[in-house]
């Protein structure tokens, strides 16, 4: 099961990501999830602070790795599990079908090279 970390590593091979802070990073990953799955105003905030924890932990990860991205991968895969275990309690059970909808959705983008921007 894959999670928003997920989105967090797409910012790395996006362009225009990966120029972006941590906080812009949280604060577009949150957007796209409450659009995805309609989070209420305590949800949200609940999402952002996952997601900046997350995209900080991930810029660390970038810079203390030096490129070395197998070293990264399994890393990231515990990262992954962590976040989803936090994603879950946040969302309702509805709302968690459609997370896992939209990751779907965004692994499919990328299997075929569509980046990871979420597009409507």
């Amino acid at each position: 099961m894959l999670s928003l970390m997920m989105v967090a590593i797409t910012g790395m091979a996006q362009p225009g990501q990966r120029n972006m802070n941590p906080e812009e990073m949280a604060k577009r990953q949150t957007a796209q999830i409450k659009e995805a799955v309609g989070l209420d105003a305590k949800q949200e905030k609940q999402v952002y602070d996952l997601n900046l924890e997350s995209s900080k932990k991930m810029q660390a990860m970038r810079e203390s790795q030096g490129g070395n991205f197998e070293a990264m991968r399994e890393k990231m895969t515990e990262m992954r599990t962590e976040q989803d275990k936090k994603m879950k309690a946040i969302l309702t059970d509805a709302q968690w079908k459609k997370y896992e909808k939209y990751q779907e959705e965004r692994r499919a983008q990328r299997s075929q090279g569509g980046g990871g921007g979420f597009r409507r």
